[in-house]
């Protein structure tokens, strides 16, 4: 690995929603970097156009320019591609909110998502982790694995307790898994945020293993599991078979 490539990402990465703004300080605590450190290379992200410098201030910020990489990641993920069509014509069918997501360690990371007015969580864009095992598109993946990689996730997630709803027990997480791969779907219900509601269906590579899914995210305020089930389960399965690669 070559360590001033490293470091240069970890300046990065250290800016987020808590630390938009910092000054070199606060950068080199962020990123663990000495001081030195950190202004060489804060300097030299703003030389390349990665970091923007408020002279009133002295703090950096992340520029327009770091949105580069995840648009040419968008421009060239045969994924999304393929997906895109797709997902627009489910957010038409049913005026929900439609995302495209895929695994990565423990989380999802979503890579598209469609929202409608009925959004109850308008925090999650484009971009966004969150755990995959409480998760309908995380346990969607995770059903078109090996069982010991599903395994494994889930031996390394942290399993917290986001609601009163949310299932933490390992063996009853492998079981709902399970009970999706013979399904061919995930449900999830008030397992990250009160009265949410999601379906999910894996989309296959030409392994037919998962490389990711497509999912549907309403309100339980709308409809009953029963409904979310009933309306949604044979619609999302057939729009990450006819994303999948066989």
């Amino acid at each position: 690995m070559v360590q001033s490539v490293a470091k240069a990402f970890k300046v990065l990465q250290a800016f987020d929603a808590q630390h938009p703004a910092m000054t070199l300080s606060e950068i080199a605590q962020q990123a663990d970097l000495d001081l030195s450190a950190a202004q060489r290379f804060a300097h030299t992200l703003q030389q390349l156009g990665y970091l923007l410098k408020h002279p009133g201030t002295r703090q950096f910020s992340l520029s327009l320019k770091s949105l580069d990489l995840a648009y040419h990641y968008r421009l060239s993920s045969q994924l999304v591609n393929r997906a895109m069509p797709v997902l627009h014509h489910v957010s038409k069918e049913t005026e929900e909110t439609v995302n495209l997501t895929v695994l990565d360690g423990t989380e999802v990371v979503y890579l598209e998502r469609i929202q409608s007015r009925h959004v109850l969580a308008t925090n999650v864009t484009t971009g966004t982790r969150l755990p995959a095992y409480c998760l309908s598109p995380g346990r969607a993946i995770l059903s078109r694995l090996p069982n010991d990689i599903a395994c494994s996730v889930i031996a390394a997630s942290d399993l917290v307790k986001h609601t009163s709803h949310t299932e933490t027990d390992p063996d009853r997480l492998i079981d709902l898994i399970e009970a999706a791969r013979q399904q061919g779907y995930a449900a999830c219900f008030e397992e990250l945020y009160h009265g949410d509601a999601s379906i999910a269906a894996p989309i296959l590579g030409p392994d037919s293993q998962a490389i990711g899914a497509i999912s549907i995210a309403t309100t339980l305020s709308r409809f009953s599991r029963e409904e979310v089930v009933e309306r949604y389960a044979k619609l999302i399965i057939s729009a990450a078979r006819s994303v999948s690669a066989y």
